[in-house]
């Protein structure tokens, strides 16, 4: 039997988050590794995009032309509805859902995010600093010169990044924050192929054809 092919974003992030893919399903497969239109795309503001299709449609698209035999996603990023013909095929049981604020030097005047949802948990601590906007990997958002960098926990936890002085915030998250999924075609049974004794947990708010930040 051939071994099966997944894709995945080819940032240092996407990279962790296969291997806890892996891990998780105690599998292995091979990985094409993808720019999608969000990574080439560094001038589109985050704070435009609602459940869109931004960091998935090319590996989406790999996967329904037959390419791919699934896409590795982080699960916020993941577009409402979900492309027809293809379906949720695993949620991964994912780490800490929260943002964390990365604190690079004091005081904390300027800070970089792309959410609105995070500059009010940012002004709950910090009343009196100013935004900026942020894109690019993890690496290039916190190599921006601010005072603040707005990260999700679940990245630096995956990039070995907890060492740098950070608050957590408070309030809500991005739903999904954290968590992994699969895509696959909606007739395939991937996660059964990978390893028969696991199935993949179905998410009824993206079922295909359904309606349900970076």
């Amino acid at each position: 039997m051939r071994k099966l092919v997944f894709g995945a974003r080819s940032s240092i992030l996407s990279r962790a988050q296969v291997d806890e893919i892996k891990r998780e399903l105690q599998c292995d497969f091979e990985v094409v590794w993808v720019e999608t239109t969000g990574d080439l795309d560094q001038k589109t503001s985050l704070r435009d995009l609602r459940k869109t299709d931004f960091f998935t449609r090319e590996l989406d698209t790999m996967v329904l032309n037959g390419i791919l035999d699934a896409a590795v996603h982080s699960a916020k990023d993941l577009p409402e509805p979900i492309p027809r013909g293809l379906r949720l095929a695993y949620l991964s049981q994912g780490l800490d859902p929260r943002d964390s604020l990365v604190i690079k030097k004091e005081p904390v005047r300027i800070v970089a995010t792309s959410s609105e949802r995070r500059e009010v948990a940012v002004k709950a601590l910090y009343p009196h600093c100013s935004f900026v906007d942020l894109r690019g990997t993890i690496e290039e958002r916190l190599a921006k010169d601010v005072d603040g960098v707005v990260i999700a926990e679940a990245a630096l936890i995956r990039l070995k990044l907890t060492h740098l002085t950070r608050v957590l915030l408070s309030g809500k998250t991005c739903p999904m924050q954290g968590k992994l999924a699969l895509l696959c075609k909606e007739n395939e049974d991937i996660i059964f192929r990978l390893t028969p004794t696991k199935r993949g947990v179905p998410l009824s708010s993206h079922s295909n054809g359904k309606d349900g930040k970076h």
